[in-house]
């Protein structure tokens, strides 16, 4: 159900997100920018009502794997006196967000993000409330620790198997590198993901009837992986497609980035690393080297994830 809520939300958002991408900054946003508080950067102008503009702004290290940002902590709004045309900025104030965007796409995320927040009381304490699709990168033939906490020299619970080359005699439809072991990821806490529900490699891939009773069984529990373990593809979050925004959410800063061969970033591939995740999102880092936020990450080995 909650995977139907998020596809309905995702195409009411598809439009809106399509238009925004086109459209052009009011013209007091240039001025506005010399007015922005140290450590802090510059989004989206959401908003103009008669003589004061409305900037968004996030904490400059939102984007950090150190300080990963959070989609559940409070917003905060440059709001700026303008000039009587509304064409240049007076002065500024740094102020709590509380009126939301009419434009703003995160009322149709609002539930789902709702629903997480509500899941925070079951997870570890000091646990970021997530909800993606990811896989395991590590190639150690003993496989990947699954840790009782968020620690190196934790207990562990299990592993997951490393990438799982299948042969049914031609039959098969093993990729080159191997069929990746698959989980979900319901939390994050300083450089570690807390994941459940993984699944045998390749199961869900190949004929059911065929997949060997001897092919590795990973630990499907809950438990912590570390974050440079992980990988995952794009999905469609209805943002704008071919960059990553500065923070969770859609109108922090975008900054474009590239894929692996090149063209800008979409729901075919993947990034290069996965960091952190606050709800939907997942901070990133793309292929070129930008590091930044994107909304609905999948595991989906096949087929692209639109």
């Amino acid at each position: 159900m909650r995977v139907l809520r998020l596809i309905a939300a995702t195409m009411l958002c598809v439009a809106t997100q399509a238009a925004r991408a086109d459209d052009t900054e009011p013209a007091w946003r240039a001025s506005a920018l010399a007015l922005v508080p140290a450590g802090y950067v510059a989004g989206t102008a959401y908003r103009t009502h008669g003589s004061t503009g409305y900037l968004a702004v996030y904490p400059a290290p939102s984007n950090d794997p150190k300080t990963p940002a959070s989609v559940f902590a409070a917003r905060q709004a440059l709001v700026v006196t303008l000039t009587s045309d509304a064409t240049r900025a007076v002065s500024a104030e740094l102020k709590p967000r509380v009126e939301p965007d009419p434009d703003d796409d995160a009322t149709d995320f609002a539930k789902l993000h709702a629903e997480l927040a509500a899941k925070r009381a079951t997870l570890p304490d000091g646990t970021e409330p997530c909800d993606l699709g990811a896989w395991s990168i590590d190639k150690d033939p003993a496989g990947l620790n699954v840790r009782a906490e968020p620690s190196a020299t934790a207990r562990v619970l299990g592993t997951l198997p490393p990438p799982y080359r299948l042969k049914l005699g031609g039959a098969e439809n093993t990729p080159d590198g191997g069929w990746l072991t698959e989980f979900r990821i319901i939390g994050f806490r300083n450089g570690w993901f807390l994941i459940e529900g993984a699944k045998p490699p390749g199961k869900d891939y190949e004929d059911e009837k065929r997949y060997p009773r001897s092919a590795p069984k990973p630990y499907a529990g809950r438990g912590w992986v570390a974050s440079s373990k992980v990988g995952a593809a794009y999905a469609n979050g209805a943002t704008r497609m071919g960059g990553l925004f500065q923070g969770p959410f859609v109108d922090a800063k975008w900054m474009p980035a590239q894929r692996e061969l090149g063209g800008a970033i979409d729901t075919d591939g993947g990034p290069k690393r996965l960091f952190a995740c606050s709800g939907l999102w997942g901070l990133v880092e793309s292929q070129d080297g930008v590091r930044g936020w994107w909304r609905a990450l999948c595991s989906n080995q096949v087929t692209n994830c639109s």
